[in-house]
């Protein structure tokens, strides 16, 4: 008996062994290395970061990523994050950056920044016979936002005075349910980012049956968030971006998102960035 269990243990210790030697194993064949850069986005985050009908990650952000670590030398890995745990994956190193839509305003000290490359605004989409055109028919209405986005920070925030004027303000996961939401009439009006709001009215099937307030609930700037401290890879990041508006690549990748805004919406290489 005390023979077996001898043995019983030695081979609990051995398969102990071999698992933790696995994890180790694991670990060190990462994608996250010096050689490859893996970027953290939302992927129902169009058309800066989505997945297309074939399946693929796709997307003006993503595509700038591609690009600027072509000529940094190094492989791009996207990899999807859910948007309320962006920041954990940031600082456990599971990702490199945050490239994807990322408003810097009101989190200037919470990361290591890019120089901003768009402009954006915070609008209100409705549908077109809503019967409500502009903030003052938001009253009493039933409003949805995403959870921890720029919108919601703005309504809670600078614009909470408008947003105690709604029934209610509901936050979702992302924008695609929000909009089913409007399309089902759960929810009267959602609150978003404009070339989100673009693209998902575009891309609808009768894209006349909604419409965008005209006026913005508030203006920001998307940039690149690297963990704070993390200059050198902002840095070697923010150069290959100023080489890549400066020979024109910026501008040619925009182009294939013009019908969402894109080309209008960017500064980087302006006003001094």
């Amino acid at each position: 008996m005390k023979l077996w269990k001898k043995m019983l243990a030695a081979t609990l210790v051995a398969g102990l062994s071999f698992g933790l030697v696995g994890c180790g194993d694991k670990k060190a064949s990462s994608d996250n290395d010096d050689k490859t850069l893996v970027v953290g986005f939302d992927q129902n985050f169009p058309p800066f970061g989505y997945v297309d009908d074939d399946g693929n990650y796709v997307g003006f952000d993503l595509d700038l990523a591609k690009e600027a670590a072509k000529r940094m030398g190094m492989k791009v890995k996207y990899q999807p994050v859910d948007w309320d745990s962006k920041d954990m994956e940031l600082n456990s190193g599971s990702i490199d950056c945050i490239w994807n839509g990322f408003t810097m305003n009101g989190r200037e000290d919470d990361y290591t920044w890019s120089d901003p490359y768009i402009d954006n605004k915070q609008v209100v989409v409705v549908r077109s016979d809503s019967g409500i055109d502009d903030f003052a028919g938001l009253k009493g209405k039933h409003v949805e936002v995403q959870t921890d986005s720029s919108a919601l920070a703005a309504l809670e925030g600078d614009q909470k005075d408008l947003a105690a004027t709604f029934a209610d303000l509901n936050q979702v996961a992302e924008y695609n349910t929000a909009f089913m939401d409007l399309e089902s009439g759960a929810c009267d009006a959602i609150a978003m980012d404009i070339g989100v709001a673009n693209y998902q009215v575009n891309s609808r099937k009768n894209p006349d049956d909604y419409k965008i307030l005209d006026k913005e609930i508030s203006s920001e700037q998307y940039a690149v968030g690297f963990k704070k401290g993390n200059t050198e890879l902002k840095d070697k990041v923010q150069k290959t971006l100023d080489e890549m508006a400066e020979d024109g690549t910026v501008d040619k990748i925009a182009e294939k998102y013009a019908d969402y805004g894109v080309p209008g919406a960017l500064c980087i290489g302006k006003n001094g960035k």
